[in-house]
C-alpha cells in the first residue's frame, strides 16, 4: 500500500544554525564601525528612536516565525549573490567614503543571509522585519540638506496661512512668522524633518503587525507623511497664537513641549485612516452554492 502521508520536514541540525550564526556574526564584526557611528546618532532627537528598531525587528521575528523550509541550489546562489552585491556596494561606497551608504548595506547582505538560509519562504517572513533596520540609520547627509529647507519653507507658509484664516494678523519673512510685535522663527527643528523621520518608522513597524490586505498598508505607509506634516503644522499654529498671548509660556510650554503631544495626535490621525480603510472597503462574500441531491432536487437550505 502506498502512503499519501506527505514527509515531515526534518528540523535544522546544529550545523545549520552555527553556519547562520556565524555568517550574522561575521557581518555584524565587519559592519562594527558603522553600527557605531549609527549608535552614536541615537543620541540626537532626530534619531532617538534608532535603539528601539533592532529590538522591535527582533520581536517582530519571533512573534512571525515559522518553521525553516528547505531550500533550493538556486535559492542559495541567490543569497549569496545578494552577499556578494552587497559587499562590492560597500566597497564602492567605502572608496568613495559615502559613509551612509556604506552602513546600509549591512540591510540586503542580512537579507542574502535568510534568502541563502531559507529561500523564498523565509524570505516571506522575515525579510520585511530585517528590512525595518533600515530606520536604525540617519539619513544621508545630502537628503537632509535637501529635505530642510523645503520643509521649513512650507510649514512656515501654511502655518501663517493658516493663522490668518483663524483672524490673526500675521505674515511671513523668510522661516520667520510675524505676529504683531512677536516673531515665531521656524527654525531647522521645528522644520517637522524630525517628526516625519520617526513617524515614517513607526508607520512601517506598525504595518508589519497589522493584519491586513498589502494595498491597504502601502496606503497607511503612504498616509505617514502627510499625517506627520500636518502635525507639524498644528504645532507651529498653536504656538503662534500662544505667542499674541504670554510669548514666555509659548516659549516654554507649546515650543518646548509640544512634541509630547505631536506623537499622539498623529497615532490618532493614523487610527482614523485605518478605521476609515475598514468603513469604506466592503469585502465581497462568496454567493451560497446550491446543494442538488442525486435525484435532481434542491436542498432545503439552498437558494
Amino acid at each position: 500500500m502506498i502512503s499519501t502521508t506527505a514527509p515531515q520536514q526534518a528540523p535544522p541540525s546544529f550545523a545549520w544554525w552555527a553556519t547562520v550564526g556565524l555568517l550574522i556574526g561575521l557581518l555584524v564584526h565587519g559592519y562594527g564601525p558603522g553600527l557605531l557611528v549609527a549608535a552614536g546618532t541615537w543620541r540626537s532627537p532626530q534619531y532617538s528612536h534608532g535603539w528601539l528598531v533592532p529590538v522591535f525587528a527582533i520581536a517582530v521575528l519571533a512573534w512571525r516565525r515559522t518553521s525553516v523550509p528547505p531550500v533550493t541550489t538556486p535559492e542559495q546562489l541567490a543569497g549569496l549573490a545578494t552577499i556578494a552585491t552587497s559587499l562590492m556596494v560597500r566597497l564602492v561606497a567605502s572608496w568613495y567614503r559615502i559613509v551612509t551608504i556604506d552602513m546600509y548595506t549591512l540591510v540586503p547582505a542580512l537579507l542574502g543571509v535568510v534568502l541563502l538560509a531559507g529561500g523564498v519562504r523565509m524570505l516571506r517572513w522575515a525579510g520585511p522585519p530585517v528590512a525595518f533596520l533600515i530606520f536604525m540609520y540617519p539619513l544621508p547627509d545630502e537628503a537632509t540638506r535637501y529635505l530642510l529647507g523645503p520643509l521649513q519653507t512650507l510649514a512656515t507658509i501654511t502655518s501663517t496661512y493658516l493663522l490668518q484664516t483663524l483672524g490673526f494678523e500675521a505674515f511671513r519673512e523668510g522661516n520667520q512668522i510675524v505676529l504683531g510685535d512677536s516673531r515665531l522663527g521656524v527654525v531647522d527643528a521645528c522644520s517637522g524633518l524630525r517628526m516625519l523621520t520617526i513617524f515614517v518608522a513607526m508607520t512601517v513597524g506598525w504595518v508589519l503587525i497589522d493584519r491586513t490586505v498589502w494595498w491597504e498598508r502601502i496606503v497607511i505607509v503612504a498616509s505617514a507623511v502627510p499625517i506627520a506634516l500636518v502635525v507639524n503644522v498644528v504645532r507651529i499654529t498653536v504656538t503662534g497664537m500662544v505667542v499674541t498671548v504670554d510669548e514666555q509660556l509659548a516659549e516654554r510650554v507649546f515650543h518646548d513641549w509640544a512634541g509630547y503631544v505631536m506623537m499622539p495626535l498623529a497615532v490618532a490621525l493614523l487610527v482614523v485612516v485605518r478605521r476609515l480603510l475598514g468603513a469604506v472597503v466592503i469585502e465581497e462574500m462568496p454567493l451560497p452554492v446550491p446543494v442538488i441531491d442525486v435525484r435532481g432536487r434542491r436542498s432545503a437550505g439552498s437558494p
